[in-house]
């Protein structure tokens, strides 16, 4: 029987200027996340909605999630089946459209992890894992888009 899990979060407006959403371009697109016992994290929208380039936006979050979910269940999956991993890195890249009256969506995303993988390791066995992932990885499952990915590795040096 699938247990049930709350997670919670709060997420507060921080760009009034002083006169709230008087005007369209008259406040920022920013916030902060506060999750409890964790420190806050500054956001703001994407830039091309006129967000604060320099802070995480929504996208940014939804594919770093998707990311590090993968990255965590790999590391597991792979520690259960003896291949021993040394480093992880991902720069995974999601596409995104927005339509004429301003909706957005996610296509894709692919991730590209680069795995470094102790010496002599069955590079088939390691690749393989990532099938087995999508069956379990939570924000994988949530999202309603196709995600990929493109894996490669190195042998550590030692």
């Amino acid at each position: 029987m699938a247990k049930q899990h709350d997670y919670t979060s709060l997420i507060e407006w921080t760009g009034d200027r002083g006169q709230g959403t008087k005007t369209y371009r008259g406040y920022d697109r920013t916030w902060t996340i506060a999750t409890p016992g964790k420190p806050p994290v500054p956001c703001s929208n994407d830039p091309l909605l006129g967000g604060d380039p320099t802070l995480h936006n929504p996208e940014d979050l939804l594919l770093s999630s998707l990311s590090a979910c993968h990255m965590l269940w790999y590391l597991h999956l792979a520690s259960v089946a003896g291949i021993v991993v040394r480093g992880y890195r991902d720069q995974p890249i999601g596409v995104g459209e927005s339509t004429p009256d301003g909706a957005g969506r996610f296509l894709s995303a692919t991730l590209k992890p680069h795995i470094r993988v102790e010496r002599g390791a069955d590079l088939a066995k390691a690749d393989a894992i990532h099938h087995e992932i999508h069956k379990v990885c939570f924000i994988a499952r949530s999202v309603n888009f196709p995600v990929t990915y493109a894996a490669t590795y190195e042998e550590a040096a030692d």
